[in-house]
């Protein structure tokens, strides 16, 4: 299925969830937040939230600097 990650078109296996896909992109564990179709994600439901064909994620990473 085809899903849109950052703004890319990705395809994906069925089933995948947002941890899945979180992990294809970094491997952060801290300052990671999510937004699946506009709606954040909190992260105890990462891995029981499954992407569905045309979902929209926004996987957002904190970057410290000035």
């Amino acid at each position: 299925m085809i899903v849109t990650i950052n703004g890319a078109a990705h395809e994906v296996a069925d089933g995948i969830t947002v941890a899945q896909a979180v992990r294809t992109l970094t491997t952060a564990t801290t300052g990671v937040a999510v937004a699946l179709n506009d709606e954040v994600v909190t992260r105890g439901a990462w891995e029981t939230t499954e992407l569905r064909e045309r979902d929209r994620v926004e996987v957002l990473t904190a970057v410290q600097g000035g």
